[in-house]
């Protein structure tokens, strides 16, 4: 199956180079050199994904996500950034990118994650055209999961996730007590393993913390295993 990639960056090098390796996997892909022009773009066209640099002229990537985010639909964005600290990672998910690679980044790992986004796309794309497949509420206690629908709420009220956290949450959802390493979470919500990544792990579980938990400083339902990585509570009411 052929995707559609919209290429948001501003270094015409690391554009071109992206959009070559794109062809290995059998992609078309357009290129917008600065954050107005991207939107434009996108507006224009159906795309399966947009990777998004982060320092953009004109508009910046932190914008464009948002602006992305707005729109009805979803289309994962994966974030390129020359920055690699801890506030700018949790700036990117926090406004809706699914996944960021810091410069410089090697070609494999790059195709490695394109991959794992296509494949959560593409898997999404066959449950909703799925009559058969049954859509399925989890609850725990306050937090309610609606698989079908992509919604949580606690206490009643609804939780806003992007895609990737909900895909971990529901993830630990489904195997409550199960302990789960950083590189195990990589390779089977992201869909790949890469080691030195371990940090994504955890700034995606302290992002969910923060909308999930009453006191993420004293979490409920995500939780700790020193020395070993995280686990989805089995003492809550399910």
């Amino acid at each position: 199956m052929t995707h559609s990639v919209l290429i948001i960056e501003d270094t015409p090098d690391i554009a071109r180079l992206v959009q070559m390796h794109l062809r290995d996997l059998q992609c078309e892909s357009v290129i917008a050199g600065d954050g107005k022009e991207g939107l434009e773009l996108f507006h224009k066209g159906q795309f399966d994904l947009v990777i998004l640099d982060l320092m953009l002229p004109v508009m910046d990537g932190l914008s464009v996500c948002k602006a992305l985010r707005a729109l009805p639909g979803y289309v994962p964005i994966l974030m390129l950034t020359a920055k690699s600290t801890e506030l700018d990672r949790v700036l990117g998910l926090e406004v809706g990118a699914d996944d960021y690679l810091t410069k410089p980044f090697s070609i494999p790992e790059l195709l490695a994650r394109i991959k794992a986004l296509f494949r959560r796309v593409d898997a999404l794309a066959e449950k909703t055209s799925n009559n058969t497949t049954a859509a399925q509420t989890l609850e725990f206690g306050d937090l309610v999961i609606d698989t079908g629908k992509h919604r949580v709420a606690v206490a009643g009220k609804e939780i806003t996730l992007t895609a990737r956290e909900f895909d971990l949450l529901l993830h630990f959802a489904r195997h409550p007590g199960h302990v789960y390493s950083r590189t195990q979470l990589l390779d089977q919500v992201w869909g790949y393993g890469h080691d030195g990544y371990e940090h994504t792990v955890n700034s995606h579980i302290n992002r969910l913390r923060t909308k999930i938990e009453d006191d993420p400083a004293k979490p409920r339902y995500v939780l700790t295993v020193w020395g070993v990585g995280y686990k989805f509570t089995d003492q809550v009411d399910a």
